[in-house]
């Protein structure tokens, strides 16, 4: 049976006369890996930063496997790994001394640190920079070695803010299966700017802006409460430039006409209308107008990034 690690109420937070986080509520249950999405400023590391302790909320109630944080801090921090925002550590420890220094922080004894540091060396593809000082270390490694720290004393919760930010392709591949693999028996919070990592690995998602929670479902239930399902997509084997680009718009009657270009002889017609659901037969009787080649002509369903945009800004201009 899952069990609730992270219960977080009404949180809110504010700098100034800004508001940062505004009466946000966060659960999240061992096994889970929960997506925390929002553009820049939204409040993501804030909200963050209360549940680790960084900061105090302004007001609201946060609980650790069942600790109370406020009241019992330091008991509820052993719960916790955290990789904040740009990985900070001492740049003048080589890898080794640092984790060893993380892990005696956070009272391993001297088996089980071993241990430890065996794992995260092959867990987190780090023996080849074991020795060698942090301050020389690519961005890559130094974002690798904070993902060890957080999980060097092998914590219930772990915090993410950007785990896989300044890695290369395969390293983030490593990194989300890294993730999947150790989910099981956690919970995980990532702060994520890449939608296709909450594809990956995410089992649900909380999106953020202003401050305020805006969703927190699956991503297949968000796909299935806010994709626009009528977004007309025409391929055609042309050549489009900005003067056709310019025609084809204005001619096509509906709010919203995107070219997109594939390769250099193929282009993408992307048709969706907030208030009317655009007609198949319409827009190709309008393309057609300007003798286009059609390839392929169908509906199709928006993706993930689509629904974010289409959330966060709905929010912002409301």
């Amino acid at each position: 049976m899952s069990s609730k690690l992270i219960d977080a109420k009404n949180l809110k937070k504010s700098f100034g006369e800004f508001i940062a986080v505004d009466n946000i509520d966060l659960n999240v249950l061992r096994g889970e890996v929960v997506g925390f999405l929002g553009p820049n400023g939204a409040g993501k590391s804030t909200t963050m930063k209360m549940l680790t302790g960084f900061l105090e909320p302004d007001s609201g109630d946060i609980l650790i496997n069942n600790v109370d944080l406020k009241s019992n801090p330091l008991k509820a921090k052993e719960f916790i790994g955290y990789l904040p925002e740009g990985a900070p550590s001492y740049s003048d420890m080589n890898v080794l001394e640092f984790l060893s220094f993380v892990g005696k922080m956070r009272g391993l004894n001297k088996k089980l640190l071993t241990t430890r540091l065996d794992e995260m060396a092959i867990q987190i593809s780090l023996k080849e920079v074991w020795n060698k000082p942090i301050e020389t270390l690519s961005k890559g490694f130094k974002r690798r070695v904070g993902i060890a720290q957080a999980l060097i004393h092998d914590p219930d919760i772990l915090i993410l803010d950007e785990p896989t930010d300044g890695l290369d392709p395969n390293q983030k591949h490593e990194m989300r299966n890294l993730i999947k693999t150790i989910s099981k028996n956690k919970a995980i919070v990532i702060s994520t700017h890449i939608l296709e990592e909450v594809e990956a690995v995410c089992s649900r998602a909380m999106i953020i802006a202003d401050g305020k929670l805006l969703a927190n479902e699956t991503p297949a239930n968000l796909e299935k409460q806010f994709a626009n399902k009528d977004i007309i997509s025409i391929k055609v084997f042309n050549k489009i430039n900005a003067v056709l680009a310019k025609n084809l718009k204005s001619s096509i009657n509906y709010g919203d006409v995107k070219i997109e270009k594939l390769d250099k002889d193929t282009n993408r017609i992307l048709v969706s209308d907030d208030k009317k659901t655009p007609e198949l037969n319409a827009v190709l009787k309008q393309v057609n107008k300007f003798k286009l080649n059609i390839i392929e002509a169908s509906f199709v369903k928006s993706n993930l990034e689509e629904i974010f945009r289409k959330i966060t800004t709905t929010n912002a201009s409301s």
